[in-house]
């Protein structure tokens, strides 16, 4: 019975991975595709159009994650979860898309778009990307790895299909947001057939209202939110402290440290469930470290072995400057994707005090990085915050999690 559940284990993990590499697949295949179909002014706004939708996709990752948490923790609860979840995300969908649909004369002028359209479809793409979020909450939380992974390929294959097609069409950034639009709806689609079956209503509890919901998602979201920027902004920095030439060269490099970040997303998708549960969330999170930090520890090595062919990925030859430095780029990634997988082990447990670590390291990152002056600096600077991050928020969570159910209620306690 344990082979086969380990067995089994294995597929779903191999699966779940194979369609998150699909959807990052997806992703910057389209990208790609539009960048050569655009040109560099029309791909420059669809660009800038994608770094917003990521920072609306905040929303979407809390949704998930304060479905995933509470449906694993409580699995009596899942058909109340899945109500309130439901009813949360599709009031956040609809109030985030009128928000944006306010904002849109501002996005149209501060990217300096072609005219409100693309805006606009920015709008309406917050609504399905939002749904989404709450959809595959429920899934993770369950479980439930091949449906999760489903809608994972519907993201990458429509993203890639429907908008190469709207962008050879019409090559405009117009039909470009057209395409992601209308392919942000099919993972929705899939995620309303695989939870259309209606549940035996299971135990109910005033913790898990809508409004209690809402509360946890806003309190993700934020989290998330601290996260994007603390690995983002520093390539906003670069275009400010560095030459143009040397801004580029770090943005070449980051692409290395984004690929090392991107890559053990499914060890987080897989691990969160269990994060979430009292009993399980110790080994869960020394598992998954260990994981990631192998995965990174192999990319870290393959870019100091092969520093050529990981050149050839980033760019090739114009960023030759960058290239004896590529293994750290991949260090920083791995560091990364550790600090990736404690924020979500933060979510897991509700320790809401680790989030004031994460928004400090920003803080402490913009205010030291705006001091350099060259790349190695930038780099270093980058580098040095997020692993010390890293070393105080692994040492806040073992510290917090070493009895393994310390902050579970005992039956006693519950029965009090």
């Amino acid at each position: 019975m344990t082979n086969q559940r380990t067995t089994s284990l294995w597929h779903s993990a191999a699966f779940v991975a194979v369609a998150m590499g699909v959807m990052n697949i997806g992703t910057y295949g389209f990208q790609i595709i539009a960048a050569r179909a655009l040109g560099p002014s029309e791909y420059g706004a669809v660009a800038s159009l994608m770094a917003v939708l990521i920072v609306i996709a905040v929303l979407q990752l809390g949704l998930q994650a304060t479905a995933a948490r509470r449906i694993a923790g409580e699995p009596g609860h899942v058909a109340q979860i899945e109500r309130g979840i439901l009813r949360v995300s599709y009031r956040a969908a609809l109030a985030l898309g009128a928000l944006m649909l306010l904002l849109s004369p501002l996005v149209w002028r501060m990217l300096k778009l072609d005219g409100l359209a693309p805006a606009l479809l920015l709008a309406l793409a917050a609504i399905p990307t939002t749904i989404m979020g709450g959809q595959a909450g429920i899934l993770q939380g369950e479980r439930r790895w091949r449906p999760l992974g489903i809608i994972y390929l519907g993201v990458g294959v429509s993203r890639v299909v429907i908008g190469t097609i709207c962008v050879l069409i019409s090559p405009t950034e117009t039909s470009a947001m057209l395409g992601v639009t209308i392919a942000f709806w099919v993972p929705v689609a899939m995620g309303w057939w695989v939870l259309r079956v209606h549940r035996v209503p299971g135990e109910t509890s005033d913790e898990h209202r809508p409004h209690a919901l809402a509360r946890e998602t806003f309190a993700a979201s934020v989290a998330l939110l601290a996260f994007y920027l603390l690995s983002n902004i520093d390539i906003v920095v670069a275009r400010n402290v560095l030459d143009e030439h040397d801004a580029g060269l770090y943005a070449g490099g980051l692409i290395l440290t984004k690929a090392v970040l991107f890559l053990p997303q499914f060890v987080v998708v897989l691990a969160f469930p269990s994060m979430s549960t009292a009993g399980e969330r110790r080994l869960a999170l020394v598992r998954s470290l260990s994981l990631v930090a192998a995965l990174g520890a192999v990319c870290t090595l393959g870019a100091w072995l092969m520093s050529g062919l990981a050149l050839v990925f980033i760019g090739g030859s114009e960023y030759a400057d960058v290239q004896s430095r590529l293994w750290l780029f991949a260090v920083l990634g791995t560091v990364l994707a550790m600090l990736q997988l404690l924020v979500y082990s933060v979510l897991a447990r509700r320790g809401t005090r680790s989030t004031y670590f994460i928004w400090a390291a920003v803080v402490v990152l913009l205010v030291t990085s705006l001091q350099t002056s060259t790349l190695d600096g930038l780099l270093l600077t980058v580098l040095a915050v997020d692993t010390f991050l890293l070393v105080v928020l692994t040492a806040v969570s073992f510290w917090r999690l070493r009895e393994p159910a310390a902050d579970a209620e005992s039956p006693v306690q519950l029965a009090g």
